[in-house]
């Protein structure tokens, strides 16, 4: 009888990157009487879903063949015309042909991490970082290094010194409304962390989920707009936070020669987004007024942010800190020392209620006591009773 030889084991990238504690908790959470703060989560009673619907109906009714068929893999002309008058209008000229559309700006740094990174190539992220860029670069071997943050993000001077150490192949970093902390990197840090690079030769990967989803203050300028880092900044961005995430349609602005590159890792990956999703973003886009829409989101979050902060006083234990956003969907928060917010969140959940701790973002030394709060899924009155069930569990 033959004895059949043992299957080949996984990948070692497989076993070492570990799966998202997000992820788990939204699992952990998904009783609907739990109210989880755990999720970064569109509102999904702010959908436009008139508006999607009637842009689905008309690619249907006026261009069902192309719709439904193979497309290009850098994405729909009339799309990424679009988003390229947005990009501009918003400070940095872009044109269609700067412009790869992906499923969802994840698949971005996906494509990104296969074609710079080699195996043990250094890449730079602030400390604490978005959780899915870590396992990505995980998965791609390189050698993560921390950057450290105050409260007004990365720290340009540490920047400069660990990438002279360090000489990295690229830094990662949400420079508005981050994840997890919210924070936004003022202006004269952008144009330092740009000339970093040009004097160091590293590749600046800027992400920018959030940046439409500004409550006060003013815009800051992309740091991909700053003259020292034209050839060398990747912007990405994403129409799950302000249009819906299930359609999954993101983009990558970059440089004609990684832009290309990044073309052929697509190719490889899953030969283009879908089809006749990104029709109907591009017929949204033309018929619909996004920007009317984004304020209405806009408002209803204001609202959430500020029932979120007006009860965290009684909400944490009494020395507590936090953060006030100007936008985005996370408040950061930290317990007092001796708190450890991953074991208290077994209780909170035994109170119904849930967030995400904050130590897993953390490369360098985590810190215990920190907690990511997300605020845009609930409405206010479901916000106050959150904080109440949270209060309770912290007693």
């Amino acid at each position: 009888m033959l004895l059949p030889a043992p299957v080949p084991a996984v990948a070692r990238r497989a076993v070492a990157v570990e799966s998202s504690p997000v992820r788990e908790i939204l699992a952990l959470t998904a009783r609907p009487e739990v109210i989880t703060f755990a999720g970064g989560l569109p509102a999904p009673e702010l959908f436009d879903v008139e508006g999607i619907r009637s842009a689905y109906d008309r690619v249907l009714a006026e261009s069902p063949w192309r719709a439904l068929q193979y497309s290009t893999t850098e994405g729909d002309e009339g799309l990424r015309s679009a988003i390229a008058d947005r990009t501009t209008a918003r400070g940095l000229p872009t044109g269609a042909g700067d412009l790869l559309i992906t499923t969802g700006s994840q698949q971005a740094l996906t494509l990104l991490t296969t074609a710079l990174l080699e195996p043990g190539d250094v890449v730079l992220v602030e400390d604490p970082c978005y959780l899915a860029a870590l396992q990505c670069f995980g998965f791609a071997g390189a050698r993560l290094v921390p950057v450290p943050t105050d409260d007004e993000g990365l720290d340009p001077v540490a920047l400069e010194e660990i990438a002279a150490r360090e000489r990295p192949k690229l830094l990662y970093l949400v420079p508005t409304f981050q994840n997890p902390t919210g924070r936004t990197l003022p202006e004269a840090r952008r144009v330092a962390v740009a000339e970093a690079a040009a004097r160091h030769g590293f590749w600046i990967v800027e992400d920018d989920p959030y940046g439409e989803l500004r409550y006060d203050g003013e815009h800051v300028p992309w740091i991909a707009s700053v003259p020292a880092a034209a050839d060398r900044a990747v912007l990405l961005g994403s129409f799950s936070k302000i249009m819906a995430p299930g359609m999954r349609l993101g983009f990558l602005r970059a440089p004609e020669a990684l832009l290309r590159s990044c073309v052929i890792a697509k190719q490889a990956a899953d030969l283009h987004t879908s089809t006749i999703d990104q029709a109907a973003a591009a017929y949204y886009l033309r018929d619909s007024d996004l920007d009317a829409h984004v304020r209405v989101i806009r408002a209803a979050y204001r609202e959430r942010r500020d029932a979120m902060l007006q009860g965290l006083p009684e909400a944490l234990p009494p020395g507590s800190r936090w953060n006030r956003p100007e936008g985005g969907m996370f408040v950061w928060a930290a317990l007092p020392e001796g708190y450890d917010a991953s074991e208290l969140l077994r209780v909170a959940v035994e109170h119904e209620v849930a967030y995400v701790p904050g130590a897993p973002f953390f490369v360098g030394a985590p810190d215990p006591s920190a907690m990511r709060l997300s605020f845009t899924t609930h409405s206010p009155e479901e916000i106050a009773e959150g904080l109440r069930r949270l209060a309770k569990a912290f007693e």
